[in-house]
């Protein structure tokens, strides 16, 4: 947990104390997803880099899918989703070319 979420609120009403707490416990899954998501980026990354574009292509359902829970939740926006996805599949295209 970040710093920050180890201090207490500077909230002063019950009920912004209680949002303070649902942010803490959205912030896991959101930086959950966020993690998934960037280690599928890095591995697909990793086999473009030893040039293996089939098993790349293999894997790129399950990008895909990473990414779009991600935007889906609202860790990233639906246009970074869709620039991420396409860059992807550039790379995977000029590589089989």
């Amino acid at each position: 947990m970040a710093f920050y979420a180890i201090l207490s609120p500077m909230a002063k009403t019950s009920s912004a104390k209680k949002a303070w707490r649902a942010a803490l416990r959205r912030r896991v899954f959101n930086v959950r997803r966020k993690k998934s998501m960037k280690d599928a980026i890095k591995d697909i990354s990793k086999i473009l880099q030893e040039k293996g574009s089939k098993k790349a292509e293999e894997f790129l359902p399950t990008l895909h899918k990473a990414v779009d829970k991600a935007a889906k939740r609202g860790v990233i926006k639906e246009n970074t989703a869709a620039r991420m996805k396409s860059r992807i599949a550039k790379r995977i295209r000029v590589l089989a070319g």
